[in-house]
């Protein structure tokens, strides 16, 4: 007898609700389900949950077979590469059989001199490290608790205070906490409620941290003495529009402090002087809507400076890629300009150090970095870093002094564990620090990644990239075709040990670098977004057919793969072209956003106004979001099987948007293909926490793709 014929599909029940906006009405009859205090709720998300474990049962041998896989390439007791700030070098531990790091340091060679007291020490796993003082270990700030996440982690400057947060529940709410490094003590400050990060003043006196508003919007940031009651602490800035977020951070040199506030479209910037943190902040540059810039301060010809990122416009054309300008602190909007605007670059960032720059940018959807020198009358030859890779993603790493001779970046590809390199801009060499580890006789030789181009149906080139294990059989292959496109984010090449399960059971994974992300551009996001935002899913039907019509794969061997704003792609595409795959993962999937960004109550939805359009004061977006919002354009035909993963305390995107999702769509569709929804009961938008458990969880997916696909048995 079958599992089906066992255990019966949860039916939810309907419950009409009106929505009415612009003169349509819309009867949602599951929106019930986002009472989670309502106790048939939580029965109903038990039932889906113990639905799905019925149905993939007979995946658990091949769930353990994956995990072990994934645990047996990791080095589980191994350390990061040291990185050098003050008198010590920093790196954390991870252990076997310990779910969360250990963050720790050792002092640095008095001896050394010149390059030899920036090559970080050869520290061994499993070995006792002289020295060696541990700052934070989360496994035993994590004890007793299902979820755990650690926020700050900042050190004051001279190295004698860290201040680190942490969130035991999912809800993205940390309590700030402070140790004396000299002596191992807590402080008696603690400061429930926060955002994640702090910052120090210079002389370690003041600690500046934010809250968020009741949608869980940073909008506040605090100043704390420390030894001083946290109801003392002192407001220094509040932004009541709901658009826009709020940050502090300080500068590369550590000389300024500065507040960052920035909706999708629009930025400021305030900076004080770290030195001076009870003074007045000062606004850099006041906000023009539209134009975004990003300032850091350096040291020119011995003049402090400002180096401006913006994308205003310039000699009569917007900047849309951005442009470097450099300004006086003291009359920011006198600038020069050093980078002029290209269509191909999209800059991306600058980081300043004593006697050179860094820049961070994309070109041919690819991020490059590149060394600009200083010098005492100005500015030197640019020289881009190169690698010998068709595929990769390059940015610098931990680099935490302002003068230092070495570079820290990091490298990785498709086929690439992450490589630590340590570039010196003096002589050009590039030393290798470290690679990741990868057990078990791991060859990048026996893998091929390449970019490949699909033409959208407006006739614009997508990039694909794709990655294999080289040596499959001729003919269509099975593949995992994975996609994001929005916000700008860019899904750059990087190196899972996990994918390998794939990889090595003859699947092709691939990237559908859909408008919408950033990977080609600004204009690549602007023309995936608002009332242009359906390029989005277009774009990956367009992939997803190149692949079938060039024989890569076939529509019954090909699984789509995305999460957040890309579970609201899979669900697009799933309306749109369900013949086009064999089944969907979508994790914690905004499959519900016309009825979420309606709502301005909700966690984030007025700041995602400039992302998605305002549907409640315009009505063309109202019915351009309802034309492709996956919930409501569920219909009465065949779909792929689906498996949806969501976090019943997640604060981005709520439980209710998968859950009615797979209801109405069990209630709708036609076929026989099954419908699964896990919901974690105790996590966060990013899913469990923890590493095994997190393995844990890719193994279930994992097994699910293959059972999917009829790989079980490789």
């Amino acid at each position: 007898m079958s599992v089906e014929s066992v255990v019966a599909a949860p039916i939810a029940k309907t419950v009409p609700t009106e929505r009415v906006h612009h003169g349509d009405v819309f009867v949602d009859e599951y929106e019930w389900l986002r009472d989670k205090e309502n106790p048939e709720v939580i029965a109903y998300l038990e039932a889906e949950n113990a639905y799905t474990e019925a149905r993939t049962a007979h995946l658990g041998g091949l769930r353990d077979v994956i995990f072990d896989e994934i645990r047996s390439r990791t080095q589980e007791t191994d350390l990061s590469v040291p990185t050098r700030m003050g008198e010590y070098w920093y790196y954390s531990r991870s252990f076997e059989g310990k779910q969360y790091g250990v963050h720790c340091r050792c002092p640095i060679d008095a001896a050394a001199e010149g390059i030899d007291a920036w090559t970080p020490p050869r520290l061994e796993a499993g070995t006792e490290v002289a020295g060696e003082q541990v700052l934070l270990d989360s496994n035993l700030l994590a004890e007793g608790h299902g979820f755990f996440a650690l926020g700050a982690f900042s050190l004051s400057h001279d190295g004698t205070l860290l201040a680190y947060s942490v969130d035991t529940v999912g809800d993205e709410r940390y309590t700030l906490r402070f140790k004396d490094l000299r002596t191992g003590e807590l402080l008696g400050d603690e400061i429930a409620g926060t955002a994640p990060g702090a910052t120090w003043s210079l002389d370690g006196t003041h600690v500046f941290y934010q809250t968020v508003d009741e949608s869980w919007r940073p909008d506040t940031v605090w100043r704390h003495r420390l030894g001083t009651a946290t109801n003392a602490d002192v407001k220094v800035f509040h932004e009541p529009d709901e658009r826009y977020w709020v940050s502090i951070g300080a500068t590369r040199s550590e000389k300024y402090l500065m507040i960052w506030v920035g909706s999708k479209i629009t930025t400021e910037g305030w900076v004080l002087e770290s030195d001076n943190p009870e003074g007045e902040f000062r606004v850099i540059l006041p906000r023009r809507e539209g134009v975004e810039y990003s300032a850091e301060h350096a040291v020119i010809g011995g003049e402090d400076r400002l180096l401006i990122l913006h994308n205003d416009v310039v000699d009569g054309v917007k900047a849309e890629n951005f442009v470097l300008a450099d300004a006086p602190v003291a009359d920011p909007s006198n600038m020069t300009l050093l980078i002029a605007h290209r269509d191909d670059v999209r800059l991306e960032d600058v980081d300043p150090f004593s006697d050179h720059l860094v820049l961070s940018y994309r070109r041919e959807a690819l991020t490059r970095v590149a060394v600009w020198p200083l010098t005492d009358s100005g500015y030197g030859e640019l020289r881009e870093l190169e690698f010998d890779l068709e595929l990769f993603a390059v940015g610098p790493g931990a680099n935490p002094e302002w003068e230092q001779p070495t570079l820290r970046i990091g490298l990785t590809s498709f086929i690439t564990p992450m490589q630590v390199f340590d570039y010196v801009p003096a002589t050009g060499a590039l030393l290798l620090r470290k690679e990741q580890p990868v057990l078990g006789g791991y060859d990048a030789t026996d893998y091929e990644q390449h970019r490949d181009w699909a033409i959208a149906e407006d006739g614009t080139r997508v990039p694909i990239s794709l990655v294999r294990k080289k040596g499959l059989p001729e003919g269509p292959k099975p593949l995992l075709l994975y996609g994001y496109g929005s916000y700008e984010a860019s899904m750059d090449p990087s190196f899972s040990a996990s994918r390998l399960s794939l990889l090595d059971r003859g699947m092709v994974f691939a990237v559908a670098h859909v408008r919408g992300g950033g990977e080609m551009g600004r204009l690549w996001y602007e023309h995936g977004k608002t009332l242009t935002k359906k390029n989005t899913f277009t774009d990956f039907v367009s992939c997803a057919r190149h692949l079938i019509d060039s024989g890569v794969t076939v529509a019954d061997r090909l699984v789509a793969d995305g999460g957040s704003a890309g579970g609201l792609l899979m669900g697009a595409v799933a309306n749109l072209a369900p013949e086009l795959f064999t089944g969907i993962l979508a994790n914690v999937p905004f499959v519900d956003p016309l009825t979420s960004i309606l709502d301005p109550s909700l966690p984030l939805t007025v700041i995602e106004w400039d992302e998605w359009g305002n549907p409640l004061a315009d009505k063309d977006v109202y019915d351009y979001m309802k034309s492709y919002a996956p919930y409501e354009n569920v219909e009465a035909k065949d779909y792929p099987a689906i498996l949806a993963i969501t976090s019943l305390n997640d604060t981005r995107v709520l439980y209710v948007e998968p859950a009615k999702w797979i209801a109405k769509l069990r209630a709708t569709k036609t076929g026989d293909s099954p419908l699964l929804l896990k919901t974690e009961m105790s996590a966060g938008h990013g899913g469990v926490s923890g590493r095994y458990e997190k393995w844990k969880e890719v193994a279930f997916e994992y097994a699910w793709v293959l059972d999917t696909l009829g790989l079980t048995d490789k």
